[in-house]
């Protein structure tokens, strides 16, 4: 469908947006447009109030009373109870916790544990590579026949076989948004006897997710994107209920044990979901996160991907229509329904013409080769910030604005 390319079109969408009502749940800087939350989430405003609260009253009053008095040892379960709804699981499947590498360790160990007669981990060159990582280094550390194979995207789930043990896949590719089917896929690991491990860390909190509805058996994700908790928020890990009480997690740190406070010498996992969680959880840091769900509260997730779908078709609409005489192509997936909430465009400059964009307030990233990438968190952008991205980009690149040598000096965080 076809847009008209002023402006004030862009106005009028989002005035006719149903979500339009929840920018005003964030802190967002005067002049700036932000299409990076699908790195790290824009501010809610109550987490500046919550944390405050938290550090002055909880912990510089009541000092280690609140592990009682406040509920701190019990707030990984909630904020998992909180997640659980966002990504279609109960409440007794989720846990905050960790990391997502450590999450994707500790899951990996514990699928390849419950299917001992085979011998690989099955994954595609559009993970995430901290999950690849994380399994070379636990097939490094068990030894013996373990092996992690990778794949095309394209192909994995034609390479799921008789020696699978758990395919674990990103369910939306960090660089293009490329989004797998999570029905298929998982229903033909199943199909041939193996384990099903997602990593929604480019997904939750951007669209609906049915992880039980479509029978996975874990997953892990992370609470600074999409879901906005802040820098190095907490992750959190999904464990189907029939897998619970069977998982034995390979960190069997003490607070994974069944009675963390009898300080037995020997090991007895918690039941259910508790006994994923290993060390001391940060309670600053769950807190804000914690904080930060507030603004899922009573939010239909359908509109959010409604939303999502719409705010990336008008751009690469816009810029392909503005930009696409300057050696800018599309990366992502043209079929929305195969695509995440982000936009990834080609270009041989990319780093620098990134660099001039956010010099003028229009914060992307980029992605290595050559990927500028744009982030559509629905909950806050706004079809006015599409057009004026898009604007911003045709004049870069027509004015060759982004040639200078100060936007070729890459950081150390691209």
């Amino acid at each position: 469908m076809r847009h008209s390319t002023s402006r004030s079109d862009a106005e009028r969408l989002d005035r006719d947006d149903p979500l339009k009502s929840l920018r005003g749940r964030f802190d967002l800087p005067a002049g700036v447009v932000y299409l990076d939350g699908n790195s790290l989430g824009a501010l809610p405003k109550n987490v500046a109030e919550r944390v405050y609260r938290v550090v002055t009253e909880e912990w510089g009053r009541d000092l280690i009373t609140s592990w009682n008095l406040h509920g701190w040892m019990e707030l990984p379960s909630r904020v998992g109870g909180r997640i659980a709804p966002l990504i279609g699981a109960t409440t007794g499947e989720v846990v905050c916790a960790d990391s997502t590498s450590i999450n994707v360790f500790k899951l990996l160990a514990a699928a390849l544990k419950l299917n001992p007669d085979r011998s690989t981990i099955l994954s595609d060159s559009g993970n995430f590579p901290t999950d690849l990582y994380m399994a070379q280094g636990l097939g490094e550390l068990i030894g013996g026949a373990r092996r992690l194979r990778v794949v095309d995207e394209e192909t994995l789930v034609d390479s799921i076989d008789e020696n699978t043990a758990v395919v674990m896949a990103t369910h939306v590719n960090y660089r293009t948004g490329r989004r797998h089917d999570m029905q298929a896929v998982t229903r033909r690991a199943h199909e041939l006897g193996a384990l099903m491990l997602w990593d929604l860390a480019h997904s939750a909190g951007a669209m609906p997710i049915e992880l039980d509805a479509v029978r996975a058996d874990f997953a892990v994700g992370c609470g600074y994107k999409y879901l906005n908790g802040g820098p190095g928020a907490p992750a959190f890990l999904y464990v189907a209920e029939r897998h619970l009480d069977s998982v034995r997690p390979p960190l069997s740190g003490w607070l994974g044990h069944e009675a963390p406070f009898a300080f037995d010498l020997e090991y007895r996992p918690a039941s259910g979901i508790e006994r994923n969680r290993v060390g001391t959880p940060a309670i600053l840091n769950m807190a804000a996160l914690d904080a930060a769900l507030d603004v899922f509260d009573g939010v239909d997730m359908k509109q959010v991907r409604e939303k999502s779908v719409a705010l990336a078709e008008y751009f690469i609409e816009l810029v392909e229509e503005r930009c696409g005489e300057f050696s800018v192509e599309l990366v992502s997936p043209r079929n929305a329904s195969a695509r995440g909430s982000q936009v990834s465009f080609r270009h041989p400059q990319a780093y620098a013409v990134m660099q001039a964009l956010i010099e003028r307030g229009f914060i992307g990233d980029f992605r290595a080769p050559d990927v500028l990438r744009f982030g559509f968190a629905p909950l806050y952008v706004r079809y006015v910030d599409a057009w004026d991205t898009a604007a911003a980009l045709r004049d870069i690149l027509e004015t060759g604005a982004w040639d200078q040598e100060k936007f070729r000096v890459k950081s150390r965080v691209t």
